[in-house]
Parts: C-alpha cells; sequence; structure tokens
C-alpha cells in the first residue's frame, strides 16, 4: 500500500498561525520533511516516533537539493508511511510545492496540500500593514527577489511600477539596490513608501519604513537581513497608524512620514 504526501503550508513564522488541518497532519505524520523558516515548535507535536529529516536551506547554500528532497517524498510513501513534507508560509508561494506535487503525480503517488498563511501577507499584517485597502490598493503583486538582477525579467518591472498598487516581494534583501532602482527607473516615484518586515509574526519582528529612495541606508543602518518581506506601496504609509503588533525595538527605530 503507498502512503500518503501531505504538502503542509507551516504559516510564516508564529506557531499558533498554522492551520488545524495543518496541525493534525503533523499529528498523524510518519515522517516529517521540514524546511530551516519552519518554527521548531510546531515539530512537538509530531508522533515520538515520527522521523524528522531537516531540509532547510540558505541563500547560496542547500542542505538537501530539491531533487533529492523529491526522491525521499516518493520514497518514504512507496513504504506505506504518511509524509508530511512542511514548509514555511505556503506551499504553493514560492515554497516548491508544484514541483513536490508534480513529482508524487508522476510516480503515482497519492497527495494533498495543505494551504498556510503566506508571509507576503501575514508579515505585512503584523507591521499594521494591509495589502489591499479600498482607497489606497486595489490590487496586490508577489514576486521573488531573485529576479532583481536577471536581465530577462526587467520587462516585469515595467509593469509592476504602473500596474499593481501594492508589491510584496520575497528574498529581496540582497536585491534591494536594484529593486529600488529598477522601480524608479520604471516611473515609481522616489517618495513612494517601503517597509521591511525581519522575521514577521515572531516576537523578534521588526519593521523599517521609509521611501525608495532612503530604504536602502535605513535597512543598513537598522542592521536588518533575511529573512525580510518587502512591501512597497502606498499601504506602508499606514504602518505608523495601524502597527498594532507592538515591537520591543520599534521606538529605537527612525520613524519616516512618506
Amino acid at each position: 500500500m503507498v502512503g500518503t504526501v501531505y504538502l503542509v503550508g507551516a504559516g510564516p513564522g508564529d506557531p499558533d498561525l498554522i492551520t488545524v488541518k495543518g496541525l493534525r497532519c503533523i499529528e498523524q505524520a510518519d515522517v516529517i520533511l521540514y524546511d530551516r523558516l519552519v518554527n521548531p515548535e510546531l515539530l512537538e507535536y509530531a508522533n515520538s516516533e515520527a522521523q524528522l529529516v531537516y531540509c532547510g536551506k540558505l541563500p547560496h547554500y542547500h542542505t538537501m537539493k530539491q531533487e533529492t528532497i523529491n526522491h525521499f517524498l516518493v520514497k518514504y510513501a512507496k513504504k506505506g508511511l504518511t509524509v508530511v513534507r512542511l514548509k514555511g508560509g505556503d506551499p504553493f508561494v514560492f515554497g516548491r510545492g508544484g514541483e513536490e506535487a508534480e513529482e508524487c503525480a508522476k510516480n503515482d503517488v497519492p497527495f494533498e496540500v495543505v494551504p498556510g498563511i503566506t508571509a507576503g501577507i501575514a508579515a505585512s499584517a503584523y507591521a499594521g500593514i494591509p495589502v489591499t485597502h479600498r482607497t489606497l490598493s486595489k490590487s496586490f503583486a508577489f514576486i521573488t527577489g531573485h529576479q532583481a538582477g536577471d536581465e530577462e525579467a526587467q520587462y516585469q518591472w515595467s509593469h509592476l511600477a504602473k500596474a499593481v498598487d501594492t508589491i510584496c516581494i520575497y528574498m529581496g534583501v540582497s536585491h534591494l539596490p536594484a529593486i529600488t532602482e529598477n522601480l524608479i527607473k520604471c516611473g515609481k516615484s522616489p517618495d513612494t513608501p517601503i517597509a521591511l518586515v525581519h522575521w514577521g509574526t515572531m516576537s523578534d519582528q521588526r519593521t523599517v519604513a521609509g521611501t525608495l529612495e532612503t530604504i536602502e541606508e535605513l535597512v543598513k543602518e537598522a542592521s536588518i537581513s533575511n529573512p525580510s518581506m518587502i512591501v512597497i506601496g502606498e499601504v506602508v504609509r499606514l504602518h505608523h497608524k495601524i502597527n498594532w503588533f507592538k515591537e520591543e525595538i520599534a521606538q529605537h527605530l527612525p520613524v519616516v512620514h512618506g
């Protein structure tokens, strides 16, 4: 008998934000293959006999290649085991869940997708930044910051600058200068609000807000690094007005309006 693979979104970091179904999958799993950004507290819900396999990836360093992860998902399932692939955020939002689902389908392995709350929405919300707003933003886009240095993707910046109200960028801190430069070059005002939310939804969350013109220096001053979500658009102006999540060092960060 072939087991089932569950592609589970663990949410943005705060363990309380995982779905009920996601938690049940963890509790019932025989094998859990988990990523670097999965909160370790979630693994405490696993069966004491469950096998835990770390698949974490760092920038420029992969503990386990994606092809190896795909292989393990199929291998364990074909042993009749219940397999959970536990990912930070949502499996289908820059989580390679689609590739893993394809691998299961190709090998006739049953699978289910358990969506999770993605950081683009959650980190923004915890910083008091709604990605949509009736008067400020009627559209938003999720993109990966890796494309900032990709010449073939340059045409996308023009579309993003002109057609989308709010832009949420994953994995973009190291490309921040290229991101701001491209958006200004493609028509965004240098005064466009932008924020970086570091470790969004976690107890040590930090937010730095500024403009496309000033943010690079502010990020350096605050020593903001990955993992951080970048949010760009007029909705960022609401950060200082409706920021409900009290950050311990918020009083030490520069407050930038406009």
